[in-house]
């Protein structure tokens, strides 16, 4: 019989980058996860041995414990989860399994410096169109689920990441930019090590509608159009990155599951 605490990877896979992904902690030991260095995306490092120092950041979460072979670690800080109300299951087979089956890690050498609360921090132009509002959704579905992204004056994006320890993105002459053809959003997902046929097909998208390409993809107009008609409806920032979250959840979820899919208006004759 199948355990009812455990999930595969195949299933987590599927739930990583969506509204519904749980919360996904890696309890590897160090000397572990110095012999890779990387995260499945989306989750964060907690140590097994202070579980009670950490479980109430938890409250109201699902969560995923992964250790190095799903074995005495995920399965001990699991059942200290649930002990204490939190529903939590173990990665089955753990994070050798994940990365043995070929899917993403994300190299913890690409991540800013982490803040008080355990958080990177990002820092960009204001009036966000569409890479600053995709590179926040990529951020917060796949690296960094706590992550904060600060909107200011753009003349003083270099300025405030210095000073605010933040990461600068978008602009000119930084590490987090376009380079040649390719968009933000490009570079993210490759330094991130996020490359999947889904997240491809929805770059190719941002590129097109970023940079005046509309040849690149049929729907980039559409998210050029989406993206300007939310600038206009929100006047606060972080109100319209909220609405432009659950507008790239949309397009990821048909890259990813909805591409052959169309839909026309019936067209039946009487009596068929």
């Amino acid at each position: 019989m199948s355990s009812t605490t455990t999930i595969s990877h195949e299933k987590l896979v599927r739930l990583i980058g969506t509204p519904a992904s749980p919360l996904l902690i890696d309890v590897r030991i160090d000397e572990d996860f110095a012999l890779d260095p990387r995260l499945i995306p989306g989750s964060r490092r907690r140590s097994h041995r202070d579980v009670e120092s950490w479980v109430h950041d938890l409250a109201g979460e699902r969560a995923i414990v992964i250790c190095q072979q799903g074995k005495k670690l995920s399965e001990g800080t699991a059942a200290l989860l649930r002990y204490n109300g939190v529903p939590a299951e173990t990665l089955d087979g753990g994070y050798e399994a994940w990365v043995t089956a070929g899917l993403p890690a994300v190299p913890v050498s690409r991540l800013p410096a982490l803040d008080q609360k355990g958080r990177t921090v990002w820092v960009t132009r204001a009036r966000p169109k569409i890479d600053r509002i995709a590179c926040p959704w990529l951020i917060r579905r796949f690296v960094d689920p706590d992550a904060v992204f600060l909107f200011v004056t753009p003349a003083e994006v270099e300025a405030v990441a210095e000073r605010f320890n933040a990461a600068p993105f978008d602009i000119e002459n930084v590490f987090w930019s376009h380079r040649d053809e390719l968009c933000t959003f490009d570079v993210m997902i490759e330094e991130f090590g996020l490359t999947s046929d889904p997240l491809s097909r929805l770059a190719t998208i941002v590129r097109g509608a970023d940079t005046a390409r509309p040849d690149l993809a049929p729907e980039a107009p559409g998210l050029l159009a989406a993206s300007l008609g939310l600038s206009r409806m929100f006047a606060d920032d972080l109100e319209q990155l909220e609405a432009g979250m659950t507008l790239y959840d949309a397009f990821y979820r048909w890259c990813r599951d909805a591409t052959d899919e169309t839909h026309n208006w019936p067209n039946r004759k009487p009596g068929a």
